[in-house]
């Protein structure tokens, strides 16, 4: 088993475009080599040619009308897409155009400041929130060709409770760290991050019908939860074929929702082969996570996906990172279990609680394509001790 801890550079190594654009030579610490990329693919698979996923595109219109018949329509595809791959877009999502329009264009707020004040709220070892650069904070190889603003966001009221640290409300911590010039900005993510919310809420009410399962279970499991806004930028790159803005993994958290602009670079990994998702002008990305994954029994698969970069234009989007309460405890609901023989049933994971698989992935392993099974070896030599059941 690998594990590789969260290796700050101390500053030695700082995502400086303007500098490394000019280098003669590629930056060694963003190389990727044909064997690593290799030894976290899957076997049979097939790099000479990417093509376009054919993913579910789901109008949630006749989900908020109430239409029983979009609903069904709307549940099927997602199962479908779910048992494959776990990915699909959604259209019609009630998202304000114009908020995602906003949200998009504050992006040149954050990515545009000079580096040294982009430093000064540089994220700390073990915290989800600020600025990071290439991932410097935490690793020290495989970097990933990007720069991301993360802000904590948390259903239940206007200050997050993350990593056992209470944090401000986004607005706060935006003005706090920035400065009162960027009230707009923080408030556009703020109302950005309520968008999101009650659109989460509501697929995962459409997650439950396509299980079968009650249809609000997931929405009061995760209504009180707590979630990540990180903004991407992937720069221009000289040498795309040499490193990834984002290397192959599935998400530890429970669902992915992505707007991307539409310069492209999201692939995801289905049927074998890695698959370009073009971006649909008003669509949403939903991806499913390894929590998620979990709370259905191993129905819904993980999404393996990764993000490339481009040598002429650069790309942003924006990720929102949805999670349960850190205490939840991780389990299936009772009708996803299978009967395996009297009084008892087959459980695919045991129970975990989202705390610990949080500091798991932030403290003491990269997230990849095995995370939830190195997770379950490393928790009983853990301060936490034996899963818990």
């Amino acid at each position: 088993m690998h594990y590789e801890h969260n290796n700050c550079l101390n500053g030695q190594i700082a995502f400086d475009l303007s500098t490394m654009q000019t280098q003669p030579h590629f930056p060694k610490e963003f190389l990727w080599t044909k064997g690593e990329i290799h030894s976290i693919k899957p076997n049979n698979f097939e790099e000479n040619h990417v093509l376009e996923l054919n993913e579910p595109l789901i109008d949630l219109d006749g989900f908020f009308k109430g239409d029983q018949e979009s609903i069904k329509n709307a549940a099927a595809l997602i199962n479908k897409a779910c048992t494959s791959h776990g990915f699909f877009q959604v259209t019609n999502h009630g998202v304000d155009s114009n908020l995602i329009q906003e949200a998009e264009k504050e992006l040149d707020s954050l990515f545009k400041l000079p580096l040294e004040k982009k430093l000064r709220v540089q994220r700390k070892a073990g915290d989800l929130y600020g600025y990071s650069g290439a991932h410097t904070d935490r690793f020290s190889k495989q970097l990933p060709w990007k720069e991301t603003f993360s802000l904590a966001y948390n259903y239940r009221d206007q200050r997050a409770i993350i990593g056992s640290h209470r944090t401000p409300s986004v607005v706060d911590y935006v003005t706090s760290t920035l400065g009162e010039e960027f009230e707009h900005t923080g408030w556009v993510y703020q109302k950005y991050c309520e968008a999101m919310k009650k659109l989460s809420l509501a697929i995962f009410e459409l997650l439950a019908i396509s299980l079968g399962i009650e249809r609000s279970h997931y929405r009061r499991f995760f209504e009180d939860g707590s979630s990540i806004l990180r903004c991407n930028s992937y720069p221009k790159c000289k040498e795309p074929g040499l490193t990834y803005g984002t290397g192959p993994h599935c998400d530890p958290t429970s669902l992915t929702i992505l707007h991307q602009d539409q310069v492209g670079g999201l692939e995801v990994f289905a049927n074998n082969k890695w698959q370009a998702v073009r971006p649909k002008q008003d669509a949403l990305v939903i991806n499913i996570g390894d929590t998620f994954m979990a709370l259905s029994n191993g129905r819904y698969k993980s999404c393996m996906h990764r993000a490339m970069v481009n040598k002429d234009k650069e790309r942003r989007s924006l990720a929102f990172f949805v999670n349960p309460a850190e205490d939840k405890v991780v389990r299936p609901p009772h009708d996803l279990l299978v009967p395996r023989d009297e009084g008892t049933f087959c459980r695919t994971y045991p129970d975990f609680k989202w705390s610990h698989l949080l500091e798991f992935t932030q403290k003491h392993y990269r997230s990849d394509l095995t995370t939830l099974h190195n997770f379950f070896l490393w928790l009983p030599s853990s301060k936490f001790g034996l899963p818990l059941s």
